[in-house]
Parts: structure tokens; C-alpha cells; sequence
């Protein structure tokens, strides 16, 4: 098995070695799982963190979760930049997305394509906006496959024509630290997912 974070390592000293700060795209989940991500790959790229997320339901919780991402990139102190993108949010497009496969369980292949649907979009605006890499945070979850969201995210790079940053977050004890920043700065943790289908089955 491949180990992300060790590959991740490696070419972050081949960037600093050579005085370079890349430029990524980075997809968000959430504040709350942003926010290790963000503390740790800042030190080493010039970062934009991307909401998009159309699976989040209802509206209002998309809306609470936009917001506190927004009062995370504010608060939080960084070495390098980072900026906010909000992308569009269009429950329509989810739900197309996923027909057929509503009563998957959770993490099976209605979630598969979910990932694909961030991670495709994730990937082309990175492409337009010149970006060095993309990836997303959604592997500091222990609810979520680091491998099956690194396969996904090197297909799309493919793909689209931009690379992927291989990413294991949950490594580095990155889960425990999000949960201590979170505290910190008394970020919203949800209870689910973000889809009505994961609200259902809390």
C-alpha cells in the first residue's frame, strides 16, 4: 500500500530545496477539516481553499458551513497566503450525479462519485487558474479511504491536465489536531456528512 504521506513529504523538500512555493487548490470539506490541513500546508504552498460542496443539505447548513470556513482562513495565522473561492452550489447537480445508487450505504459508491464530482471540479479550476497542484481535505477523515480519494484524484488529474497532491491527513495525528483547532477557534462541527442521505442515517 502507498504511503501518501511519505510521497507528500518528499515532494514538499523538493519544492522548499529548491526555494519554490507552490501554488494549490485546495478542496474543503469543511472548516473544522480544513483547518490542520491548512495549518500544515501553508507552511509550504501559497494556498486558495475551494468550497464547493452542491451534496450539502439543506441550504442553511450550506450556508453555516461557507461561513465558517470564510471565519476560518481570517482567523487562522499562516506563513503563506491563503485565499477563499466559493464555487457554485447547485444541489441539482449532486443529485444527478448520484441517481440510481440513494440507497448505498454511507461510504459506498454513491460517496465514490461524490468525491469525483468535488474532486472534477476541484481539477478545473485549478487548470484555469494556473494552479501547480490540487487536492482535497477530505482524507483527514477516519471515515474516509485516504487510497480510494487518491485514486480519484489522480484519475481526474489526468484527466483535466493538472496534478494531483497525493494526500493522507488523517497521518501526523492531522485528526487530532483538527479537533484541537476546532476547539480553538469554536468552529461548527457537524454531525454528518452533508448530504440528506448521511443526515438520514444519523
Amino acid at each position: 500500500m502507498r504511503n501518501y504521506q511519505k510521497e507528500l513529504d518528499a515532494l514538499i523538500e523538493r519544492h522548499q530545496a529548491n526555494g519554490e512555493v507552490p501554488r494549490l487548490l485546495l478542496h474543503a470539506c469543511c472548516a473544522p477539516c480544513s483547518s490542520y490541513c491548512l495549518e500544515y500546508l501553508a507552511q509550504s504552498f501559497s494556498i486558495t481553499l475551494f468550497y464547493y460542496n452542491p451534496n450539502i443539505h439543506p441550504a442553511e447548513e450550506y450556508a453555516h458551513r461557507v461561513a465558517e470556513a470564510k471565519r476560518l482562513v481570517a482567523s487562522l495565522p499562516v506563513k503563506h497566503p491563503v485565499s477563499f473561492l466559493e464555487g457554485a452550489f447547485d444541489p441539482q447537480v449532486f443529485y444527478d450525479a448520484v441517481r440510481g445508487l440513494e440507497q448505498e450505504p454511507e461510504g459506498g459508491a454513491r460517496c465514490e462519485v461524490c468525491y469525483r464530482l468535488r474532486l472534477e471540479e476541484a481539477a478545473k479550476q485549478a487548470k484555469e487558474g494556473g494552479f501547480d497542484y490540487f487536492t482535497t481535505t477530505l482524507s483527514i477523515s477516519p471515515l474516509k479511504d485516504a487510497e480510494k480519494l487518491n485514486r480519484i484524484g489522480e484519475a481526474v488529474a489526468e484527466q483535466v491536465g493538472v496534478p494531483h497532491l497525493p494526500s493522507n491527513f488523517k497521518k501526523k495525528d492531522g485528526y487530532k489536531r483538527s479537533i484541537e483547532l476546532s476547539k480553538l477557534y469554536d468552529l461548527y462541527r457537524q454531525d454528518y456528512c452533508g448530504c440528506v442521505f448521511s443526515k438520514k442515517e444519523t
